[in-house]
């Protein structure tokens, strides 16, 4: 049997600039392209998730011309059997570094050497892998800018010069296939590493240069809606940082800023893989929190877009209707469960990741956290969002608002964003407001003394 290797795809999609393809050519003349369909993984992801998944399986196994092996199973089962049938002697990753991708690997690499195979980690889906930037002292940051400041000195590399041709690819037997889409109301963006190539050309021509006035602005789509492509590894973030190098301007400079924001967290769950789930910051778990029914009604409104706070209402029907919701509007919604209700972020955490495209369980939990005040590098937990000058500050025309509340789409202008104060009162359909926004401040500010005293 001739000599190969196996090249493992997890969150790496694509065939330009792929540092394990050179590893794998390297190690053997030929290579199995292989994908598992892990339960773990595809049991909580939810079905947008899923579904944009099996539909950028296709794109790939396309780029391959047909030959990428998708096999259902546990990963520390499938890839040894896989590289035993080929006679491959390494398998080859892109290293993963988040809690359960490390058990996982831990796992395989184990089961590898019981048979006199080896897993083969390089490169990662950052540009800098997490753990690599450190203070002076060798700790981690807890805090983002000095870590930015650590993270541009350190820099990164090129983009790795590869294609689908860097590799011969083997045939590869029958495996599970790739499944049919899951059930989905929301409309997904394009799958595959050519749309994401697209997406980021159309953006780098006509958004970066207007990205830092224009970002937190949901009535226009000028973000650059790469996170997706992101997650999945699409297009790695070394070809977006390569290609801004030339770029001086500060909107660019906010942009590279975005991308150091999810390097960030991601080396922050590395070192606390425990912060997905708890507080970071744990003199928060002495804050109080609403519970029974109550709680639960109002959590369901949330969840529902029926809130009676317009903007909060139009971002979480976003959710529904996209699979996706706009970053400032996903502070705004956030803000107003933690802040306004008194309800644990897991909550709104959990039901993020639920129905996210792009759920990314660093970026969200810890997003999460900042709002919330819980984590490292949290927002003041005296900045409590109000929903009403959010959205006349970020929706001035309440155009977000009307495109995803139809009830609304009669109220003209920022009037939208009050409309217990219309003439008629509320329009027919929408719930009054569910909270005093007013009131519940003042409630947040007092609870959140608690964790001040609980510090000491």
């Amino acid at each position: 049997m001739t000599e190969s290797a196996v090249v493992w795809f997890r969150r790496d999609l694509r065939v330009r600039d792929q540092p394990t393809f050179l590893a794998a050519a390297d190690a053997a003349p030929c290579a199995l392209a292989l994908f598992v369909l892990d339960p773990a993984l595809l049991g909580p992801s939810g079905a947008a998730r899923r579904t944009y998944l099996f539909r950028s399986l296709r794109a790939l196994d396309a780029a391959l011309g047909g030959r990428l092996l998708v096999v259902r199973g546990d990963p520390a089962d499938v890839v040894p059997r896989v590289a035993a049938g080929c006679g491959a002697a390494t398998v080859h990753v892109a290293a993963d570094f988040g809690p359960y991708g490390r058990r996982r690997d831990e796992a395989v690499e184990k089961s590898l050497a019981d048979d006199g195979r080896a897993l083969v980690r390089t490169g990662s889906p950052y540009a800098v892998a997490p753990g690599r930037v450190r203070k002076a002292d060798g700790t981690p940051f807890r805090v983002y800018s000095p870590f930015r400041r650590a993270w541009t000195d350190h820099g990164w590399r090129g983009p790795a010069d590869t294609d689908a041709s860097t590799v011969r690819w083997l045939h590869p037997q029958a495996g599970d296939g790739i499944p049919d889409d899951d059930a989905v109301d929301a409309v997904l963006p394009e799958a595959g590493e050519e749309a994401a190539l697209r997406r980021w050309h159309a953006f780098l021509d006509d958004g970066v240069q207007d990205y830092g006035s224009d970002r937190n602005r949901p009535d226009r789509d000028r973000t650059s809606r790469l996170s997706v492509h992101l997650k999945y590894g699409e297009i790695h973030p070394r070809t977006l940082l390569a290609d801004l190098a030339s770029r001086r301007s500060e909107s660019a400079g906010t942009f590279r800023n975005e991308i150091a924001w999810r390097e960030f967290y991601a080396d922050v769950l590395l070192h606390r893989p425990d912060s997905a789930r708890r507080n970071h910051d744990r003199a928060f778990d002495a804050l109080p929190l609403a519970s029974g029914a109550a709680a639960r009604d109002r959590f369901a409104a949330w969840c529902a877009g029926r809130t009676g706070f317009p903007i909060v209402d139009a971002g979480m029907r976003q959710l529904r209707a996209q699979a996706w919701m706009h970053n400032r509007v996903r502070m705004i919604v956030a803000s107003f469960l933690v802040k306004d209700l008194h309800l644990p972020w897991q909550w709104g955490a959990r039901h993020f990741m639920g129905l996210l495209v792009d759920g990314d369980l660093a970026s969200n939990q810890h997003g999460w956290q900042w709002t919330a005040g819980s984590g490292t590098d949290p927002a003041p937990y005296f900045r409590v969002f109000n929903p009403v000058t959010q959205g006349e500050r970020f929706d001035p025309d309440g155009e977000y608002v009307r495109r995803f509340v139809p009830e609304l789409r009669d109220v003209p202008g920022k009037a939208v964003h009050q409309p217990w104060r219309l003439p008629d009162g509320v329009p027919r359909g929408y719930p009054e407001p569910i909270v005093d926004h007013a009131a519940e401040r003042q409630e947040a500010l007092a609870r959140y003394q608690q964790v001040t005293q609980a510090r000491g």
